[in-house]
């Protein structure tokens, strides 16, 4: 699943200060190799160069 900017997701990185945290795609680089990887910005900072395999959509129902 890729996402697009302004989506809301969870970070799952378990060596990230945001690990288990839900943010919002700020940006979205094309990598070389046809991948993507992503800025999510998060109420105390943010993580870029975040993978797609670490990131999962965030659950819209609050």
């Amino acid at each position: 699943m890729s996402f697009e900017e302004d989506d809301r997701v969870v970070l799952h990185d378990k060596h990230s200060e945001f690990d288990g945290e839900e943010g919002t795609v700020t940006q979205v680089m094309d990598t070389m190799f046809g991948d993507s990887t992503y800025t999510v910005s998060f109420e105390e900072g943010q993580e870029t160069g975040v993978p797609e395999e670490q990131l999962e959509a965030a659950d819209d129902a609050e």
